[in-house]
């Protein structure tokens, strides 16, 4: 989440600014922010009087295809910032991820150990070209959904890809929900990707036919 997060909100010592693209993160899990000489923030880490003001950072993981409801996660991190070098280091002492099933309060060793998924950089456009040029693999897909996730449905969109399965977003006329298609081993590479996902449209074609999705009336529908 991190890796792919193109942006970030930090709250320290009651302001709250947004940065686009200034955040990066080192193997020790620290997140680096390179930011504006005029910040309020970098002026709040020159001031603090420990040099090390408290602060919060969150992140929003939002699906890159449209759909309702596209915040699939947030993240926050609470810690402080240091000065160093031209840009700010933050360290993390609590971290919190925030998913639909509930939040989790991450281990802080178990963050720092952690890596970014081989397709993560990848999936704004594996999911935007398999929702804009293969709209009918996607419906495919949904052979392999139980038959009373289908109930109701209107639209069926890909929401997130990563090295172990597809998840489909299940929209209905006034409600959602989520399915997860699991791949049979994992995939570390774009390649990797285009043959596990072969096989589950493979798995679909030989699956039986679902019930066709209900057409969402418009105000022109008589």
């Amino acid at each position: 989440m991190l890796a792919a997060a193109w942006s970030c909100a930090v709250t320290a010592e009651g302001a709250r600014e947004e940065f686009v693209g200034a955040h990066s993160v080192d193997d020790d899990g620290r997140v680096l922010l390179q930011v504006p000489e005029d910040s309020a923030l970098l002026a709040t880490a020159i001031c603090a009087p420990r040099g090390e003001p408290s602060a919060v950072l969150e992140f929003a993981d939002v699906a890159p295809v449209p759909m309702r409801n596209r915040i699939r996660a947030r993240l926050w991190l609470a810690g402080w910032f240091v000065p160093e070098d031209d840009h700010l280091v933050f360290r993390a002492t609590r971290v919190v991820l925030r998913q639909p099933s509930g939040a989790v309060v991450v281990d802080l060793d178990e963050f720092a150990a952690a890596e970014p998924d081989p397709l993560a950089l990848a999936e704004a456009q594996l999911l935007t070209h398999l929702a804009d040029c293969h709209s009918d693999a996607v419906e495919r897909l949904t052979r392999l959904v139980e038959p009373d996730s289908l109930h109701g449905a209107v639209r069926v969109q890909p929401l997130a890809v990563d090295r172990h399965g597809l998840t489909l977003r299940i929209e209905r006329a006034r409600t959602q929900g989520d399915v997860r298609l699991p791949f049979h081993t994992p995939a570390d590479t774009v390649a990797d990707l285009t043959e596990r996902m072969h096989v589950l449209l493979t798995q679909a074609g030989a699956a039986s036919c679902p019930r066709p999705l209900q057409r969402q009336r418009t105000d022109g529908d008589g």
